[in-house]
């Protein structure tokens, strides 16, 4: 019954705004059945298709990187060959206009198998209530060999496009546009009036001619496919279809809009409580403070009140609101209830994820400073440098004579391993956090597994390298171990320089002691950081011991904030698990409701050869809100790595490296900048 709950939640999670629609194809990408048009979602849309047909099932998760970047990756489980795992990209040249179509150029199998490697060149124009595209493709997609590739008139060599295969795992630049024939594809979508039905038809070039040659497949009698589409609500696509006049295909689509502004969840507080509040001893105004801000969802750390009386400094922190806007706002007003009546200013500091971030400085909402002096450029919360509080009286002690546990479900997802598309465990996890004095922090979690299937994978590591992850499955497969239980120590050395210090179990398949700094001035844009650790490999069967293998991992790291879309760019060069050299780059899009997108990629002194299937390491990440499921204010959510294939080079700690920069990025000054005016508490 459990298990039903939380898959309607994960359903209701893909379901919660509405925006124009853009439909997809089978194979993720924006199109019609098969074939792509030069449609894109809205910006920041994540979709998730799911698609089945007599020859192929496959599962794709496509994001609207940016408004004219469409990227995709695709697994599919083909009825001839092995399971297949590709991405995909489509650029937008133009927005169409009254006269000119919409344009666009796209790549298949970018970084794949090379099956499905292709490239094309579309236009989409809108003609009434039909949607009218029509492409022209290279690679697999000219199949059908239309007519004489027209870049050859330009350069012969565009006719010599070698070996699709040849280059699996690889950006293959020097095919991109080349062979001698292209296909020539194309369709029409008509949109019934005031319904949600949308009938398609198409020629679709892509024949998959290595299915050919490599298994004997036969060449389809016809080109033809078409379909029909409909939306039981905006953020869900059911299609059926019948492609190549041969077989059948149903296709299932649910998005999500990642950029979806979070609902404002606060209790208006009644003006006749500021009377009563302002009536109150004065030396009671702290107990009652911390009191009311720990049941209203934020930290009260510490605080007190300058010589002169009129101005409050309050340390907080930021429980349960996914915008840390949200919780400032909160904080004023309860600073406003409780606070001695001639304090007209409040000096709030932002600590988060144990780090000291910035100040914050709001004019009392009640004062009269406000009441009678009214200025609204006053009236918004004013960033600041962090500076020490002029006077501090009161502390909250945190470290309790107890120990606090906590209790949850626990499932362990691989998706699309390359010989199962889904392994998994299910169970319970049992985890604590006991603070300790001087901000000390004892962490642990232990794994009880009811039920899982790791156990069932027989791909055996082939790898030259040092098994530092592609043996994780080993990890995996225990009914019960210890998961973590290390001690740690964040803090701000000043307002620049943020450190973490940690030792002991720190993940599932390494103990060790290490540490990292981060230095980034609260208004910059960039960061610099450098991390250290040295890492001793687990036993697979017990909790504590080690096994022979042990190194020291390190990186050297650069962060960058950008303006553009929410974007945040990292390098880090060092050295990692395997005991390689190199640098990985990461692009991670993350905006103030939590949802956080990125990709990376590594490239280290081992060669493609080497590091064996995939080249070398990539994937993508996820981090998901989960506030929007309970309708409640929390900062929980679920955060995930997916990779194409799971190798040992490029590898590093799982959270204990380049974290520093991510931990602050609610409380930044870029993040609050675009919140400010839900940062008013009235």
């Amino acid at each position: 019954m459990r298990v039903e709950i939380n898959i309607r939640r994960l359903l209701t999670l893909f379901t919660l705004l509405n925006f124009n629609v853009a439909y997809s194809s089978d194979f993720g990408t924006t199109g019609l059945i098969d074939t792509p048009t030069a449609r894109m979602s809205k910006d920041a849309v994540l979709t998730t298709t799911v698609s089945s047909q007599d020859s192929v099932g496959s599962i794709a998760l496509t994001y609207q990187a940016l408004p004219w970047l469409e990227t995709t990756f695709r697994y599919s489980d083909p009825e001839l060959g092995e399971y297949d795992r590709n991405f995909a990209a489509k650029f937008r040249l133009n927005e169409e206009g009254y006269y000119w179509p919409q344009f666009a150029i796209g790549f298949r199998d970018i970084v794949g198998t090379g099956r499905l490697r292709s490239e094309y060149f579309v236009a989409s124009k809108q003609i009434g209530n039909f949607d009218v595209s029509l492409g022209m493709g290279w690679g697999d997609m000219a199949s059908s060999e239309d007519t004489k590739n027209p870049l050859t008139y330009i350069n012969d060599q565009f006719g010599n496009r070698g070996n699709n295969f040849e280059q699996a795992g690889k950006v293959p630049f020097d095919t991109f546009f080349r062979g001698e024939y292209i296909g020539v594809f194309g369709g029409i979508a008509y949109q019934v009036p005031n319904w949600p039905l949308r009938f398609m038809i198409e020629r679709n070039t892509e024949l998959s001619q290595f299915d050919v040659y490599e298994y004997g497949a036969t060449t389809p009698d016809s080109d033809i496919s078409y379909g029909v589409e409909w939306n039981p609500s905006p953020n869900i696509q059911l299609a059926l279809s019948r492609q190549f006049d041969e077989e059948w295909g149903f296709r299932i689509a649910m998005k999500t809009d990642t950029s979806r502004r979070t609902p404002r969840r606060m209790n208006k507080l009644d003006d006749a409580f500021f009377a009563e509040a302002h009536s109150r001893v004065q030396s009671e105004w702290y107990r009652s403070l911390l009191h009311a801000m720990e049941s209203s969802g934020v930290f009260l750390l510490d605080g007190g009140i300058n010589d002169t009386g009129d101005t409050a400094f309050l340390r907080i922190g930021n429980k349960d609101y996914p915008l840390w806007a949200d919780a400032i706002s909160k904080a004023t007003a309860l600073a406003d209830l409780y606070l001695p009546p001639a304090v007209k200013n409040i000096v709030f500091t932002a600590e988060e994820s144990g780090y000291t971030i910035l100040n914050l400085r709001v004019i009392r909402p009640s004062s009269e400073l406000q009441r009678y002096d009214y200025d609204p450029i006053a009236l918004y919360p004013m960033l600041q440098n962090f500076q020490e509080p002029e006077k501090t009286d009161f502390e909250t002690n945190f470290v309790k004579k107890k120990i606090a546990l906590d209790v949850g479900l626990r499932t362990q997802v691989q998706l699309f391993d390359p010989d199962d598309p889904l392994r998994y465990s299910f169970g319970v996890s049992l985890g604590t956090d006991i603070p300790l004095p001087k901000k000390y922090l004892v962490r642990g979690a232990y794994r009880f597994n009811f039920y899982q299937n790791f156990d069932e994978s027989t791909r055996p590591s082939n790898s030259v390298l040092p098994h530092v992850r592609t043996d994780i499955v080993e990890y995996l497969e225990d009914e019960d171990r210890l998961e973590a239980l290390y001690l740690e120590k964040r803090g701000s050395v000043n307002s620049t320089l943020s450190f973490r210090y940690f030792g002991g179990v720190l993940e599932e398949m390494y103990s060790g002691i290490g540490g990292e700094v981060l230095h980034h001035n609260y208004r910059s844009r960039l960061g610099f950081g450098a991390s250290l650790a040295w890492v001793q490999q687990r036993d697979y069967d017990s909790d504590f011991a080690g096994t022979d293998y042990d190194t020291i991992t390190g990186f050297i790291s650069a962060y960058w904030a950008t303006p553009f879309y929410n974007y945040d760019v990292a390098i880090h060069v060092g050295r990692y698990l395997a005991k390689d050299s190199g640098a990985t780059i990461e692009f991670r899009r993350t905006f103030t409701n939590g949802w956080s997108v990125g990709i990376w990629s590594t490239f280290t002194d081992v060669s493609s050869e080497e590091f064996g299937e995939g080249s070398f390491d990539k994937g993508f990440y996820f981090k998901i809100p989960i506030d929007g499921m309970f309708r409640k204010n929390t900062r929980s959510s679920y955060t995930t790595r997916l990779r194409p294939v799971q190798r040992d080079g490029g590898q590093r700690l799982e959270g204990f490296s380049g974290t520093i920069w991510s931990d602050q990025q609610a409380a930044r000054f870029d993040s609050l900048s675009e919140n400010k005016e839900r940062m008013k508490s009235w």
